[in-house]
């Protein structure tokens, strides 16, 4: 008997069905050891001996463990089929060494896609585990565990907060300075000047052939003053312009697209998509649907390539079949496996629809459709550009017509495409009347707060943090209180600023998009074999520790806050203290003395939550500001500025709020008549 091992109980049934009766398929439901919490500052690695890693097996993994054993012992072979990433190939080694397996009694495979050719093919390519990448991630877990055990440690003992990390706290502050940026911005104001005519509008652009801005209501009367009623037509251009398709998803791309096309948090996102890679029981067989979906590369097998092009040949003609789209290897980048893509291109939505949970549905369709428009023929439009001329104001009209649709025929329901379509202006003889001329106040708008798609795609572009770590970050900035997610947009939090700034003052040339960016790039050299893990790990606390030293000593104790009241036991001050589940009052003088008062908050319950069986409640910002959310946060993120009426909105299922002037959605453009 061969023994497999995989890491989800998910796959057993599905790899078992494929390898017959001669494999034994196993899991090991994930890690099964990790660093111990003993040993200098509680580390679990012991810093002067070449930061030589302790391991222990994780809480309730024994049974586990000896279960394996006893499995080893009766098979004659052992594979080591866990997923095929750098965490994979870390636990395929943690199997090895734990469970006492020989170098000449077992082989690594990897698949990137659970189909039975996938699979099969993978075992004629067994190897033995990587070391280097083995050694990346355990460099990473290390960098990761001095990191957050000691400035956690830090931050609770100074500032009440909850904890800090290499790529957590560099995201934080990456919301905190966009917050200063709007708090620092100087609105300024501009007037824009529109001529409406029967069958489209134009806008002023130019005087006397120079770019014309107007500032002051005075200058824009002066312009409306002196128009006239005819507009003589200057110039009429039309290029046939080719709109770009788009590359198959990566990590990063599909969170981006799933929270900004339905709502779904990065979280969610690749919880289904776990499900979709693991194996989906479609009648005549389970099989994964969608190949691994933790990767950063756009490259696409050959074979799928191949399948998708005779595909669209197929369906929808010759003119439709596109190009392999290359990107250029950033140096974030690792290309071990490809993007996530349909692991059969005739599989498509609807054959499946019916074994699909309704977010199941949304995630396949969007991935294969994805997949299938990468390989698509560009669209092309017809821009047309009309220049008009007003007692030498300049004003333009553009429009567009879509002459081919190429790969938005399975990509367009995901992306903006409206034709704006211009009357023929050869019918007005070269001119064309209106008196109907308007004018409109604006101000100019700082940098939008990061929605959670937008952070995400500034860590990406940035370098900081891997596709896994993106979902767990955005869970954690959230669940440490760092920020509130209102209306989609992080606001960073009285305590998520504090914490930036106290971490800015001790360890700004460590905790900054740089330093993380080149760490990763150290982690990608050791995989490679290009750099020395314990010279990159030396290096690091090197420099780091004396910070958190010079931190601990120097960094201001923020005291608690007094609440002008006495404690009835002693009568010293009571303090408004942190806890684990928020906010307290509690007398100044403990340890000596224990008391703490019973608060009734009362509740404002405004509606029940559109997403889950919680309630909307009235609640505060730290600085006083009221906004309305979900009861269950931070398992529900619902918030919003605006008071909800209750009702729901008619096209999209969100809330509809109050307005100053009427009732609109607070997620698409609905507005209740």
């Amino acid at each position: 008997m061969k023994l497999v091992i995989v890491e989800s109980p998910a796959k057993t049934h599905t790899i078992g069905a494929y390898l017959g009766n001669s494999y034994k398929v196993v899991s090991s439901k994930g890690h099964i050891r990790d660093l111990a919490t003993s040993g200098k500052y509680g580390l679990g690695v012991d810093v002067e001996n070449n930061f030589e890693p302790n391991y222990i097996p994780i809480s309730g993994k024994k049974r586990d463990i000896n279960a394996l054993k006893k499995d080893i012992k009766e098979s004659d072979f052992v594979y080591l089929a866990t997923d095929p990433d750098r965490e994979g190939e870390a636990i395929s080694w943690h199997l090895f060494d734990c469970l006492g397996i020989k170098e000449s009694d077992y082989e690594r495979v990897v698949f990137n896609e659970i189909t039975e050719p996938a699979v099969k093919e993978a075992f004629k390519h067994a190897r033995k585990i990587d070391m280097n990448l083995v050694k990346s991630q355990e460099t990473r877990r290390i960098l990761d565990r001095i990191i957050g055990f000691r400035l956690s440690k830090l931050m609770q003992s100074k500032t009440g907060g909850k904890s800090a990390g290499r790529v957590q706290s560099v995201a934080l502050k990456l919301i905190v300075d966009r917050e200063r940026e709007i708090e620092a911005f100087i609105p300024e104001e501009y007037w824009e000047i529109k001529a409406i005519f029967d069958e489209f509008e134009a806008h002023l652009e130019k005087y006397q052939g120079k770019k014309l801005e107007l500032h002051q209501e005075s200058e824009v009367k002066a312009v409306l003053d002196a128009l006239g009623s005819e507009y003589k037509i200057t110039s009429i251009e039309q290029k046939e312009k080719k709109r770009s398709g788009v590359k198959p998803f990566t990590t990063s791309t599909l969170q981006q697209a799933c929270i900004n096309k339905f709502n779904f948090n990065s979280g969610k996102t690749m919880r289904i998509a776990q499900k979709l890679y693991e194996g989906i029981n479609i009648g005549s067989e389970t099989v994964g649907l969608i190949t691994y979906m933790r990767t950063d590369s756009t490259r696409l097998s050959g074979l799928f390539i191949n399948d998708a092009f005779d595909y669209i040949e197929k369906n929808f003609g010759k003119d439709y079949i596109g190009a392999v789209k290359k990107s250029k290897k950033t140096e974030n980048v690792q290309d071990a496996h490809e993007a996530i893509r349909p692991t059969s291109i005739y599989r498509t939505p609807e054959s499946v629809k019916k074994y699909l949970s309704a977010d199941e549905y949304k995630i396949y369709s969007i991935i294969y459709a994805r997949a299938l428009a990468s390989l698509m023929a560009d669209a092309k439009v017809l821009a047309t550009t009309v220049l008009l001329d007003n007692h030498q104001y300049e004003f333009k009209t553009t429009g567009q017509i879509m002459t081919f649709d190429g790969y938005l025929k399975v990509y367009g329901a995901y992306s903006q495409s409206n034709d704006i379509i211009l009357p023929e202006f050869n019918k007005y003889n070269g001119i064309v009347e209106t008196n109907n001329v308007e004018s409109e106040q604006k101000f100019t708008k700082p940098a939008p707060r990061y929605t959670e798609a937008t952070l995400i795609e500034e860590m990406e572009s940035l370098g900081i943090g891997r596709p896994s770590t993106y979902a767990k970050t955005m869970e954690t900035l959230r669940e440490r209180d760092y920020v509130t997610v209102l209306e989609r947009k992080f606001h960073p939090t009285e305590m998520g600023i504090e914490t930036t700034d106290k971490l800015q003052e001790f360890f700004s040339n460590i905790i900054n998009v740089e330093y993380t960016a080149n760490m990763e790039d150290d982690l990608d050299k050791i995989a490679d074999a290009e750099e020395d893990n314990i010279k990159v790990l030396r290096a690091f606390y090197d420099e780091f520790e004396p910070l958190v030293k010079v931190a601990f000593t120097e960094m201001e104790k923020k005291e608690p806050e007094k609440t002008g009241e006495s404690c009835p036991e002693c009568g010293n001050d009571l303090v408004i203290r942190k806890g684990r589940y928020g906010a307290f009052t509690a007398c100044s003088n403990y340890p000596e003395c224990k008391y703490i008062k019973k608060e009734e908050k009362p509740v404002i319950t405004i509606c029940k939550c559109p997403k889950c069986d919680g309630d909307i409640v009235e609640k505060k910002t730290r600085r006083g500001k009221v906004f309305y959310g979900c009861n269950h946060y931070p398992k529900c993120d619902v918030a919003l500025w605006d008071k909800p009426t209750g009702e729901k909105c008619p096209e999209c299922e969100h809330l509809l709020v109050e307005k100053k002037e009427n009732v609109k959605c607070s997620s698409c453009e609905y507005t209740k008549e």
